[in-house]
């Protein structure tokens, strides 16, 4: 099998192409972006599309102190000459990232951006010798290097160094922001959101507020904050997110680029398992795939020709915000998950300008956070229910792949465990040690009907849902345990008092079916001798359940365990 040499976990442009890694030709952004007039353009993402290796990349393009021709030798931008004459390596660049700038308090974050600035420093050290800085920007520069620095020292960081690196070089500066967001992200998770907002809103703001030194910024992030008004100010600012067509074949792989991998990685009949899995993401008016997934599974494919695929964006994301959705009061979206796990489309209006802060306090503001993070995409038409027309104001949103409706999946399935856990349910339990199935019937019906069903109606769903009531509860439970001459779909067992539950359960195919779909349940536990294990290990009492499904209808009905 031909070997490809991925960049796996490398996003930094130089690196990538001295190593022979493969890469996918995204340099045609280069023009793209210098096509367009601007002072500080904002480029919104979700994560693991590959927004800071085109960070990277546009530094080492600009970057006045490169020669950056054999990087770029053979790919699209090169082959426009004059481009390349009038940009590539001509523009003094500040590029920084703020990725990891987090912590779990606010001392610890503020901790890492005055380590990223120092680093910051270090790199351009070139600045502390030179001639035509001016001398408070010099005492204010070597505090930074050596963490010394003021609060407001560091808040004018990137200022200060703009200014000063405009001297030095006689030329405007070009500024490359990546995951401006981060900082506040982590920080509203963490408890301290308005303490970094107050140091992120100088930090980065004063830098395109009437800054005669700034030549233009790119800044890249998940989320466009608008309330705290980072980007007020900023003369011609201009703003792109995965709605827009502008830039949409630049973040994310195409179906072709995918299939050239495929075919080069010597795994072409990988493609359709590819799609299901990782494609489906709509920005503009293309569907792309995330090329995070792409690079490990082509990677782990290379390793094991029949490696299933896996949920790698799971590893690289906040999946907590599924969660606060669920959690939220008052905001009832069931039906929503519901459609959405099963392959539908929901409608809901979108807001691209939001805060980290408010952004979960509404159920609008919380499908646009889905919907701009990656969680959900815009429908194309194809994928609209015969007759649907959508609506004004709205957009039609779906879950984009197998990997994703796996991460809202897992998310309902741990809600629902605990919510369960959280229940006094002696009473509930007392119910099946006492063989009471009509109440019993009532009552899981009740409970089914306040949950989110995180697979199709089927049996694989009800036997989750009903291993899910006893656990956490102090009992033994296990699935499809080997007993008798076959597998019970559940067995609970209380050592204490030397008893145990058999249940199977069914899925009828209409409501009329469930008594029949008991009676049948009931049956094979009876002909498989399920019991009969049971009480070799000497559990003396053994109470023996049907159990009928149909949507989120149930019927449970007692049998014996005579003769079993």
């Amino acid at each position: 099998m031909p070997r490809v040499n991925l960049p796996y976990g490398i996003d930094l442009f130089e690196l990538v192409r001295t190593s022979g890694c493969y890469y996918i030709d995204k340099t045609g952004f280069i023009k793209e972006l210098l096509n367009e007039t601007f002072f500080v353009n904002l480029i919104t993402r979700p994560r693991r599309f590959g927004k800071t290796l085109t960070m990277s990349m546009l530094a080492e393009f600009f970057d006045i102190r490169k020669d950056s021709r054999p990087l770029f030798d053979g790919l699209e931008i090169s082959r426009d000459r004059e481009c390349c004459e009038a940009w590539m390596n001509q523009w003094p660049v500040l590029f920084l990232t703020l990725k990891d700038v987090e912590g779990n308090c606010f001392e610890d974050a503020y901790g890492l951006l005055k380590y990223t600035v120092s680093s910051l420093c270090v790199e351009h050290a070139y600045l502390a010798d030179s001639d035509k800085a001016a001398r408070s920007d010099l005492e204010i520069f070597r505090r930074l290097m050596y963490q010394n620095g003021s609060e407001t020292d560091l808040r004018s960081a990137l200022f200060t160094l703009i200014r000063m690196m405009k001297a030095h070089y006689g030329k405007n500066v070009i500024l490359l922001v990546d995951e401006y967001d981060v900082p506040l992200a982590k920080a509203n998770d963490n408890g301290y959101y308005p303490k970094m907002l107050n140091v992120i809103k100088t930090f980065l703001g004063m830098v395109w507020k009437s800054n005669p030194a700034l030549k233009f910024a790119v800044v890249t992030g998940c989320l466009r904050i608008a309330k705290e008004s980072i980007f007020t100010g900023a003369n011609n600012f201009i703003s792109n997110s995965i709605s827009d067509r502008r830039y949409q074949d630049y973040f994310g792989f195409s179906e072709d680029e995918v299939k050239r991998l495929l075919a080069d990685a010597g795994l072409p009949d990988a493609l359709p398992e590819m799609k299901r899995w990782y494609d489906g993401y709509r920005f503009g008016d293309r569907e792309v795939y995330c090329p995070w997934d792409v690079i490990n599974h082509v990677r782990a494919l290379m390793e094991n020709p029949g490696a299933a695929p896996e949920s790698y964006w799971l590893d690289t994301s906040h999946n907590n915000i599924i969660r606060r959705f669920i959690d939220l009061p008052d905001v009832f979206v069931t039906h929503k998950f519901e459609t959405l796990l099963s392959g539908g489309v929901i409608q809901e209006p979108i807001r691209e300008n939001l805060s980290y802060d408010t952004a979960p306090s509404t159920e609008e503001n919380l499908w646009s956070i889905l919907y701009l993070t990656g969680y959900l995409t815009q429908a194309s038409s194809k994928d609209l229910p015969e007759g649907m027309q959508p609506e004004p104001g709205k957009k039609v949103l779906r879950i984009p792949n197998e990997e994703i409706r796996s991460v809202f999946a897992d998310t309902v399935k741990i809600w629902f465990q605990e919510r369960i856990a959280a229940r006094d349910r002696r009473e509930f339990f007392q119910e099946w040690w006492n063989g009471e199935d009509q109440k019993l019937t009532e009552d899981v019906s009740n409970i089914l009907f306040d949950t989110i069903s995180y697979f199709d109606y089927k049996e694989d769903f009800y036997h989750a849902f009903v291993t899910g009531l006893f656990s956490g509860a102090g009992y033994e439970v296990r699935s499809n345990s080997e007993a008798g001459t076959g597998r019970a779909d559940i067995i609970v067992k209380e050592h204490r008092h030397r008893r145990a539950i058999v249940l199977e359960a069914k899925w009828a195919g209409k409501s009329s079916d469930l008594e029949k779909e008991c009676a049948e349940a009931l049956n094979q536990i009876t002909q498989k001798q399920y019991a009969k294990s049971l009480r070799l290990e000497g559990f003396t009492t053994i109470l023996c359940y049907g159990v009928a499904f149909r949507g989120k209808n149930c019927l449970i009905r007692l049998g014996s365990d005579k003769n079993s």
